[in-house]
């Protein structure tokens, strides 16, 4: 194998010093590539051959007692010696799998320190680890303890963390690499973390169908966040384009290596905007070498918890809110989405302790435990015990009815006629396994067992807890509370409508966490302890209630909730509070750690400062200096001009890139877009259905496109006439955020007086397009 002398480690850092190990670390990939797969075909082998082993020991005669032994001994063995293979082959295979990442681009970085007058060392950081035979760091990890220096150090004085504690070095140097084939593409020495080089090279590629691992290019104010390990709620607040959701996933990835031993990408789990969002980013942590953590939208996670009910989901609302929404439905939202609902169910529940309703239990159209049974049951047990606890006593006292009752009718002459009716199977599964002393005690067998399938419905109702009548409990609730600007009437008018939907199995997003909250009071469930990271994307679009209830239902995990509350598409319109102060008022008892972004990297400068000027009351957004064209309005007089405007728009610009985004802000218009347009490219209907991005021409409406970048995109129709609320700012805002080489915004008629109130040299509006004829 070729080595790397000693000598060499130290050598002039020229040009011809860099390339020279790029090739000799590549021959050393290239080698240990070979003997690892040639390690991992002979451990599969052997694992194979141990299983076959395994099989063919339990085929020993267990007769006698001595041969009963030696057979449990030998499946033992065996147990151990898969189990063993089994870990060998999957060490070899990570192996590998990490050197297959590193054979495309071995390193990214270097740092030269001295620790001392006498000791320097050159550093070599990459997206893995990589020894030689003497177990001489060629690359480190860019996760080691030491690798933040290459993220957040300048030239000179230098901390780091180690086992033995924080260590003091001096940086001496710091150089940035782009590697392909063996080959140094990019070289340059900085003393900032990444240089303008690297970041214009990086930023100028086209829009990919996946999300990229940002390993190389991590800011220092990125890295700070991915290495917290501290906060048991960290915030981060970052403008479009600032990398917030790509140092999450950084994070997830760092917390997996931090915390090898200890953490499992089982336990963490993130809470996405939509499916084609986690589609997207569903790369970066295996290009890492880790595996994905559990991803599940608000909507499943609610519909799981609430099966049975139809849960109203937030994209459906979006679309009725833009055809009605009264200032009273607006009012009645903002309170049952906020954190005073929570606490009120909660001193309702474990304070006040209002009396419980309770649901017959019916079989076969007749009632076998009543309502009323129920609450007698109920009054009888410990005052003094929590609500959960008399609720179990309750459910304990009823099994033991039903099983009484299942005593009652095995004795019947119900349970003889049925035992009459037995098919021959029938009977057999019944009496499977079982002998008996006479024709009675197999009677006796049998209609007891008939008895207890008849009434295993109820069984299942007592267990999970379908003998409560939560609707009429949480209707109960609702009818005591009310929002001060509510009239008394318009609220019972709510809770009707309330009432209908449950009677339809449906229930109103709005309700859905006070609901739940509710349930898991009264029967001290829903709540899961297994997750230790929660990680809830898109934060703006969560209500305070729903952050509260996250927080109910996993209640040892540490939060990490980004976000950018002027992309607030959903409740802009009616709730105008700043997500940092609702965070630190949700969670007064929390070690809260916040981090802002408001360098954006995605867009040109001249996009960046259109979507900045959008913004009012907000810190300016730090646009990186790559320039573009100037984003581009064209108003159009007739709905056919505009429809004729965009496909000629299209046509052009799928001749210069791979991935053209048209944004509306409803499905209808999406829906009509794809009608009517005609362009000479793969034309995609996006909706939320859809699990990955498209090359050529995808329509969506905004609300689907949030977290996710492209080439060009073009607005439909930004005009006053749909674009006129003061709320409809983070939607203009979130489509202009969208585009990172071009932005058109086709307006049919007076476009929007949120763009033509911005300066006028930050667009340009070109002349009224001529009717078409």
């Amino acid at each position: 194998m070729l080595e790397l002398g000693v000598d060499e480690m130290f050598a002039a850092t020229d040009q011809n010093y860099e390339a020279e190990r790029v090739k000799k670390v590549a021959a050393i990939i290239r080698q240990q590539r070979v003997e690892t797969a040639e390690k991992l075909a002979l451990a599969e082998r052997e694992t194979h051959h141990i299983e076959q082993n395994y099989g063919d020991a339990t085929k020993v005669n267990t007769t006698e007692v001595d041969d009963q032994m030696e057979t449990n001994a030998a499946v033992q063995q065996q147990k151990q010696l898969v189990a063993l293979a089994v870990e060998n082959q999957t060490i070899l295979q990570n192996k590998q799998n990490r050197l297959d990442r590193l054979q495309a681009s071995p390193y990214f970085g270097r740092i030269d320190i001295e620790e001392n007058a006498q000791e320097q060392d050159s550093l070599y950081i990459g997206t893995a680890s990589l020894v030689n035979d003497e177990d001489d760091f060629l690359i480190y990890d860019w996760r080691s303890p030491i690798a933040g220096i290459y993220y957040n150090g300048t030239l000179g004085q230098v901390s780091y963390e180690t086992p033995m504690g924080q260590q003091q070095a001096n940086l001496v140097r710091k150089r940035q690499f782009t590697i392909k084939d063996d080959q140094i593409v990019n070289m340059f020495d900085t003393s900032e973390t990444i240089g303008d080089e690297i970041l214009q090279q990086v930023l100028g590629e086209e829009a990919s169908l996946y999300m990229q691992n940002i390993v190389a290019t991590i800011q220092r104010e990125q890295n700070d966040i991915i290495r917290n390990t501290d906060a048991d709620v960290l915030v981060v607040q970052g403008v479009a384009g600032s990398g917030k959701t790509s140092a999450i996933l950084q994070r997830v990835a760092y917390l997996l290596y931090h915390s090898r031993t200890k953490l499992d990408s089982d336990q963490i789990i993130m809470f996405s905007p939509n499916h084609l969002f986690s589609a997207y980013i569903s790369q970066v942590l295996p290009s890492l070498g880790e595996k994905n953590m559990r991803q599940v939208t608000l909507h499943e996670f609610f519909s799981q918890r609430l099966e049975g009910l139809k849960v109203e989901d937030r994209f459906s609302r979006f679309e009725i809110d833009q055809v009605s929404f009264p200032a009273k439905t607006k009012e009645m939202r903002r309170y049952l989405e906020s954190a005073t609902i929570m606490q009120q169910i909660a001193t309702e529940m474990t304070v006040v302790r209002p009396k419980l309703f309770f649901n017959d239990l019916y079989l076969d159209g007749e009632v076998i435990i009543s309502a009323e049974l129920m609450q007698q049951v109920y009054a009888a047990t410990k005052e003094q015990n929590s609500l959960p606890e008399k609720i179990l006593q309750t459910k304990n006292r009823l099994i033991r009815y039903l099983q009484r009752q299942v005593t009652a009718w095995a004795q019947s002459d119900w349970a003889t006629e049925q035992l009459d009716l037995l098919s021959d199977s029938a009977y057999h599964d019944l009496i499977a396994g079982h002998t008996f002393n006479s024709a009675a005690a197999e009677q006796t067998f049998l209609c007891k067992k008939i008895a207890q399938r008849h009434l295993y419905p109820l069984y299942e109702a007592l267990y999970n807890n379908y003998f409560i009548d939560f609707e009429r409990q949480y209707l109960a609730v609702l009818d005591s509370v009310r929002p001060d600007k509510i009239s008394a009437a318009t609220w019972q008018a709510r809770n009707r409508s309330v009432r209908q939907g449950f009677e339809k199995h449906q229930i109103q997003l709005s309700d859905v966490a006070p609901y739940l909250y509710l349930r898991d009071l009264i029967t001290g469930g829903g709540q899961n302890r297994q997750i230790q990271y929660l990680f809830v994307d898109e934060m703006q679009d969560y209500s305070a209630a729903e952050l509260l209830y996250l927080q109910h239902a996993f209640p040892t995990a540490k939060l990490t909730l980004l976000g950018d509350y002027a992309q607030d598409l959903f409740a802009a319109n009616y709730q105008a509070t700043n997500i940092i102060q609702t965070v630190k008022q949700l969670f007064p008892n929390k070690k809260i750690q916040i981090h802002e972004l408001n360098n954006s990297y995605r867009s040109t400068i001249q996009i960046t400062n259109f979507a900045s000027a959008l913004l009012q009351d907000h810190a300016p957004i730090l646009a990186f200096n790559r320039p573009g064209p100037v984003p581009q309005l064209i108003v159009c007089p007739r709905l056919l001009d505009l429809n004729h405007q965009l496909s000629q728009e299209c046509s052009r610009l799928i001749e210069r890139y791979g991935m053209i985004a048209i944004l509306t802000k409803t499905h209808e218009e999406a829906e009509q877009i794809f009608a009517t347009l005609q362009v000479d490219a793969e034309v995609t209907l996006m909706t939320e259905k859809q699990r990955r991005l498209h090359r050529g021409v995808m329509i969506m409406p905004i609300y689907l496109a949030k977290g996710l970048e492209f080439d060009a995109v073009i607005g439909y129709n930004v005009s006053e006439n749909s674009f006129h609320e003061e709320g409809d700012r983070q939607i203009i805002y979130t489509i202009a955020s969208r585009a990172m080489h071009e932005l058109l915004l086709l307006s049919l008629g007076e476009p929007s007086h949120l763009i033509t109130s911005l300066p006028s040299d930050l667009y340009q509006r070109k002349l009224d397009v001529p009717i078409q004829k």
